[in-house]
């Protein structure tokens, strides 16, 4: 059944994927770091900026007493197939934004990338959203230069006794004024950008939140188009996402789903209008393999970008210079290792 149905939106929408494999036009001499190594932003090409492959939902307090486990070959079995599908529709670059603490897995990302030949981006940060369940305790006993140290060795020497390394520092906020904890992850974050150049992914949500970070983050001297703002499309007062978007931040429109495809398509076109779609990342948030349920459980598939979101915006007026910005141009600038500083 998984094959007739990928055959059928293959058939439907096999021109999508010809129109995306170009590169973006970045600095040549800017890298981004996957799991298999550093690449030149301009290979990147189509790429699917907020994913996730697996997710482990276990409370740490939960996972130090029975936690639960995962067999990586079934979950490589599930979520290949996946993968494949969108690679054949044209994605060449998968942002896995998977935060450490809620399963992320840098030798499972690394298996598929080179099953598939997908470029795949890991993560290094930690993440305070869901009231701080998922973080570890020395987030709180570390002082804000030895968490940014440990951030910046895995960014430097590799993830867990490998040579894998991150290509993106992620955190995670809870959304509204930011808690102690979470001013102590963006001071962090802002030694680690200037550090390593990686570029910061705030699973953010409403204004309150985001425009605290690039608060802190100008403070210290960090630009704002060193910051991502995840989930974006959560603040419902859109003129939040267009001041963002002209200090130079990053905006995430990462909730691409069918049932969301109509507001999806308004917002990349308010942008736009305002033109500010140079500014504009889109992605589904989509996956994943769920750690403690049999199979991983409902798995929810990455091809609507392709199959539903771009026709979408075709039909609204988009170009393929529109689309190409969108999908090539901004995420190669987003994540090419750059330090990006307010004297830049």
């Amino acid at each position: 059944m998984f094959q007739r149905r990928l055959f059928l939106k293959m058939s439907s929408s096999a021109v999508v994927g010809l129109a995306f494999t170009r590169q973006g036009d970045c600095s040549s001499d800017r890298t981004v770091m996957t799991v298999r190594g550093p690449i030149r932003c301009s290979q990147m090409a189509t790429t699917l900026s907020h994913e996730h492959v697996l997710a482990n939902f276990q409370p740490l307090a939960e996972r130090e007493k029975q936690p639960w486990t995962y067999d990586q070959d079934e979950v490589v079995k599930v979520v290949l197939p996946y993968l494949e599908q969108i690679k054949r529709l044209g994605c060449r670059t998968f942002i896995d934004c998977t935060a450490v603490g809620l399963g992320r897995d840098p030798r499972l990302l690394r298996r598929l990338s080179e099953k598939t030949g997908l470029h795949i981006v890991t993560v290094t940060g930690n993440y305070a959203a869901v009231n701080a369940q998922f973080l570890p305790p020395y987030v709180f006993a570390d002082s804000v230069d030895a968490l940014a140290r440990r951030w910046i060795r895995e960014a430097k020497s590799g993830i867990d006794g490998t040579d894998i390394r991150p290509g993106l520092i992620k955190l995670g906020f809870n959304g509204g004024p930011l808690t102690e904890t979470e001013q102590k992850l963006i001071r962090a974050a802002s030694i680690a950008h200037q550090q390593t150049g990686l570029t910061i992914g705030a699973h953010t949500g409403p204004a309150v939140s985001a425009f605290a970070q690039l608060s802190m983050l100008e403070k210290t001297g960090v630009h704002p188009s060193a910051w991502i703002w995840i989930h974006a499309q959560n603040e419902p007062e859109r003129s939040q996402h267009i001041e963002a978007a002209r200090m130079g931040a990053w905006i995430s429109f990462d909730g691409v789903s069918p049932a969301t495809l109509a507001m999806h398509v308004e917002l990349v076109k308010r942008m736009r209008n305002e033109g500010l779609l140079h500014r504009v990342l889109v992605s589904q948030d989509a996956g994943w393999y769920h750690v403690g349920q049999p199979h991983g459980g409902a798995f929810r598939t990455f091809e609507t970008v392709f199959t539903e979101f771009i026709p979408a915006i075709r039909a609204a007026g988009f170009t393929e210079a529109d689309i190409r910005t969108l999908f090539v141009d901004n995420p190669a600038k987003a994540f090419s290792i750059s330090v990006r500083t307010m004297r830049a």
